[in-house]
């Protein structure tokens, strides 16, 4: 590790506030606004905001799940998070194939078209995991592309879905259609937590969140594009997928007994919110994946970020019971 790793390093474990190394030094930033400013990434919630009618039934539903889940809201940081490569304007581009992984049996030309010149850099790798996420963004042409169950064959670069978001910095930071890896099309780069943002203490938007059950994939909520949500039974007071909800801003956090690192998570709750954005195994929240980091010979930045603490930890002490759900739609232009 370099010297200036080490004392890097060290200062995170010391809890000084110093930027860490970014991943591309000649655009936007990891941890920083990629799509329009006006993105509901990137608005906060007023204070006296109406709330959803039924906010407490959605609250006590989310507390239901937290306790038969594993009784805990994870933090996804190498397995079903993406890795985000933030690529320059010298790097090749590759053409990533569809491979029929859910064994549809067709492909989509459209997709092909998205994925003809995607410039993957010769160390990325996908998220571990079952689900293989990966992101490459690159500011000088000002295009996100995603990728869901990537994999590098013989032949090149293939996955199973995802997508191409084009003129990101002036889009509202959704794919378009059913595109994207989340269920609900919303994209990796505006709700993960990078480990910057935890450098710094501050997260700047609103955070995506993955629920174990959520509503029928036929009632969502904008910002979300669809649905993977499944309500067989008709189960009362299910969340739709795309539901924002926030941390009552009346919690003093600061008082709380948490972790550095749930800390800024909880007043980033208070001011933007989370949004629903996918299921999962377990409630949880995805980190930027270690891998960003770790393919560019950077120590894994998360275990001294979370204080030796592990991942399902971190947010020991959250006030859940004081969730605010947010009416169906909120914020839609």
């Amino acid at each position: 590790m370099s010297s200036s790793r080490q004392g890097l390093l060290v200062a995170v474990m010391l809890g000084v506030s110093i930027p860490m190394p970014f991943i591309y030094s000649g655009g936007a930033k990891a941890g920083e606004a990629v799509f329009s400013p006006g993105s509901f990434w990137y608005q906060a919630i007023p204070a006296d905001v109406p709330l959803h009618p039924q906010s407490a039934d959605f609250m006590n539903e989310f507390l239901r799940q937290k306790s038969a889940y594993y009784g805990t809201v994870n933090l996804n940081t190498r397995e079903y998070a993406s890795p985000v490569y933030t690529v320059g304007a010298g790097v090749a581009t590759v053409k990533v194939k569809e491979w029929d992984c859910q064994k549809k049996g067709f492909s989509s030309p459209e997709l092909a078209a998205q994925w003809t010149a995607v410039p993957i850099p010769g160390h990325a790798l996908p998220s571990k995991g079952t689900d293989a996420e990966m992101t490459i963004y690159q500011p000088s042409t000002d295009t996100v592309w995603e990728f869901w169950q990537a994999r590098k064959v013989n032949d090149g670069w293939q996955a199973c879905w995802g997508g191409r978001l084009q003129n990101a910095s002036q889009s509202n930071g959704v794919f378009p259609g059913h595109y994207g890896t989340t269920a609900t099309s919303l994209p990796f780069l505006g709700g993960q937590i990078t480990a910057e943002e935890l450098s710094r203490g501050e997260i700047n938007h609103a955070i995506g969140i993955s629920l174990v059950e959520a509503e029928d994939h036929s009632i969502f909520s904008w910002p979300a594009n669809r649905s993977d949500g499944l309500n067989p039974n008709n189960a009362p007071n299910r969340i739709p997928e795309g539901l924002r909800f926030r941390l009552d801003p009346t919690v003093d956090v600061d008082s709380l007994k948490m972790s550095k690192a749930g800390k800024a998570i909880a007043k980033a709750a208070q001011k933007y919110g989370f949004v629903v954005w996918d299921k999962a195994g377990a409630l949880s929240i995805r980190m930027q994946n270690s891998l960003s980091y770790t393919t560019l010979g950077q120590t894994d930045p998360y275990p001294a970020l979370f204080e030796g603490k592990p991942n399902y930890a971190v947010l020991n002490g959250f006030p859940w019971h004081r969730l605010q759900f947010l009416p169906m739609h909120y914020g839609r232009p």
